[in-house]
């Protein structure tokens, strides 16, 4: 194979960037000879390297963000020296490199400053923020603006993220943000990045839940009840709080008896498939091939979603514990955990959580001393909303672009290395703890008959507390909005997300469950609650919307490729005009939507229509 590497070299402190995560080349066949590594007389009689380096091209990803780390940007001779290491051909990791929107493989200053400008902020005023950031932070200043997609930071919108290059690499959070905030966050971020009190993110968690006694409910926290409540660091306060009492529980009853519990609590997947849990990890688990594989997608990058950063950043040794659980019943013994590359405090929390876990017994070899050996491996994405989506997601780990699998087969038969792989997201494996420790039975008896036990919701927006909230299946729109505190002149509800629906204000007496929604003629999605007063301008909305879908299409199939694009276009002709012209614009709107429906590959291409589609017939956007 002819890898066809370039002339350009790497400087000293990108090729310690790469040597840090690789160790230090072995041969002469890892590097050029004389410059890195001299030729040995072994060198001249065979080729080392071949298959093992490239059985390691899933570490090109973890590759790209150690150089981008380091040095802020992705040289050509960085890239070529990654290339080098893992047998990789420069043209696809080139590919790969320029996949991913926190990458850059121009020069540019090593501080980065992502300014969110997506659907929350933008109804809090993140315009005004970014004119701001950019009058104060122009050329010359060392540091380089970005206007950036939701960066899961929706209950304190408008949000900034700064990254700093360097070894560590630094990073800070302005949240709420302001002019002044995000411009300390970029130039002094040590100074900039306070961890804000949990009842902010969590409200349920800090006070009486303001509207209980109107909707007759009384929100006991499952999920939620050690956030804000214990030492996200301390693995003793976790176990004190009935920390992996689930798990001895689970090597009881046996992987069989595991499944079986999952399976009659009727846990649906939280990521908004709603596929049956206990059926997928059935599946996988009867698979006779092997090596089987976990996958927990923390990759939540749909807009207005921030429910499982909560989660990993507040109790991150209950998704560890989960995890075990999961590995342990579809006999997997290596999980891998992909998380977004804009959560730095959460990669923190679970880098230290999982280290404590190791420490104790709790993964490695022999967990728990039961004779099943599980551990997990944090791989981070690095800005691609198409991730999320499972098969993307096992391109990104195996070190290819992430662009969707054509199913079948599907993971559970030929997912991750082509094993067979069980993929569920934070939030649908933090289920597993309450059905195990309180029992399937009791926990199917929450909720309804069809979507059982309870759910986060994340509500962002026009409302007067925003942030994460658990309440069982079946609660309404109107109940959820009480606890929120409901803005006065209500324009409209975004269910779902992006990828979601509006409904409209005389319609909150919808019921918060997956059968409910749909018949109601929306979606549940992966819990977005966004909610848009007659403040915020419609049209700019659904164009913001529209430039998402546009930006994170991977490109793959033509009908999402296109069609996000014409999308696109046509809202923003309506921003001007009306009647006749206005007209032949939706009607060219419903023609794409329904292209990108019926003939998309994947979920991004079919459903990047509905919200506009809701908009228009539902809420009457340009009549």
């Amino acid at each position: 194979m002819d890898l066809h590497f370039g002339d350009s070299k790497p400087t000293d402190e990108e090729r310690a960037a790469v040597d840090a995560l690789l160790g230090p080349p072995e041969s002469a066949w890892e590097a050029p000879a004389g410059e890195w590594v001299e030729r040995s007389a072994d060198d001249l009689r065979w080729a080392r390297g071949g298959r093992p380096a490239r059985d390691r091209r899933d570490l090109l990803l973890p590759g790209l963000h150690a150089i981008n780390d380091r040095i802020g940007w992705i040289s050509d001779g960085a890239l070529d020296y990654l290339c080098r290491r893992l047998t990789v051909p420069p043209a696809e990791a080139y590919g790969v490199a320029t996949f991913y929107s926190m990458f850059s493989v121009r020069p540019r200053p090593a501080t980065v400053l992502h300014v969110c400008t997506d659907l929350a902020c933008a109804a809090r005023g993140a315009a005004e923020v970014c004119a701001g950031v950019e009058q104060r932070l122009g050329p010359g200043s060392g540091v380089h603006v970005e206007r950036s997609p939701c960066l899961g930071l929706c209950e304190r919108a408008p949000a900034a993220l700064a990254v700093r290059a360097g070894d560590p690499v630094r990073t800070a959070v302005a949240a709420p943000a302001t002019t002044e905030s995000a411009v300390l966050a970029a130039t002094s971020p040590d100074a900039a990045d306070e961890e804000p009190p949990a009842v902010l993110a969590v409200p349920q968690a800090g006070m009486p839940s303001p509207g209980c006694e109107k909707t007759g409910r009384d929100p006991e926290l499952v999920l939620l009840r050690r956030v804000g409540v214990v030492d996200p660091a301390s693995l003793d306060d976790y176990r004190a709080e009935g920390g992996y009492a689930a798990l001895r529980r689970a090597f009881d009853i046996g992987p069989a008896g595991v499944i079986r519990e999952v399976t009659d609590s009727g846990l649906v997947g939280r990521g908004g498939a709603a596929f049956p849990t206990g059926r997928k990890w059935q599946a996988t688990a009867a698979q006779p091939d092997h090596p089987h594989y976990l996958v927990c997608n923390a990759d939540e990058s749909e807009p207005g979603t921030f429910k499982d950063r909560v989660i990993m950043e507040g109790d991150p040794y209950a998704l560890i514990e989960s995890m075990t659980i999961a590995g342990y019943a579809v006999g997997a013994h290596r999980g891998y955990l992909y998380l977004r590359g804009e959560y730095p405090r959460a990669l923190a929390r679970l880098e230290h959580a999982i280290g404590q876990a190791r420490a104790r017994g709790l993964l490695g070899d022999d967990v728990l001393g039961q004779g099943y050996a599980f551990d997990i491996e944090i791989r981070r994405g690095a800005g691609a909303y198409i991730c999320g989506e499972e098969t993307a997601l096992f391109n990104s780990i195996e070190g290819y672009r992430g662009e969707p699998r054509s199913k079948p087969p599907f993971p559970v038969e030929k997912g991750l290395f082509g094993k067979p792989t069980a993929e569920n997201n934070v939030e649908t494996l933090v289920n597993v703890l309450p059905i195990l420790t309180m029992g399937a039975e009791a926990y199917a008896a929450i909720g309804t008959g069809k979507s059982t036990g309870p759910k986060l919701f994340c509500v962002s927006g026009s409302v007067a507390r925003p942030g994460i909230y658990e309440l069982p299946f079946g609660a309404t729109l109107g109940e959820l909005l009480e606890l929120a505190g409901p803005p006065q002149g209500l324009r409209a509800v975004l269910l779902g997300g992006a990828a979601g629906g509006f409904v409209r204000p005389d319609e909150l007496d919808i019921p918060l469950t997956f059968e409910g929604t749909r018949e109601a003629g929306t979606t549940l999605g992966s819990g977005v609650v966004l909610v848009l007063d007659d403040t915020v301008p419609l049209p700019r909305i659904l164009l913001r919307i529209a430039e998402f879908f546009r930006d994170e299409s991977c490109g793959q199939c033509v009908p999402c490729r296109v069609g996000t694009v014409r999308q696109e276009e046509a809202l923003t002709r309506l921003l001007e005009r009306t009647g006749a012209e206005a007209e032949n614009d939706i009607a060219l709107l419903r023609e794409v939507g329904r292209a990108m429906r019926d003939a998309s590959i994947c979920g991004l291409g079919q459903t990047a229509w509905n919200a506009v589609e809701s908009a228009i017939d539902r809420l009457g956007a340009y009549a």
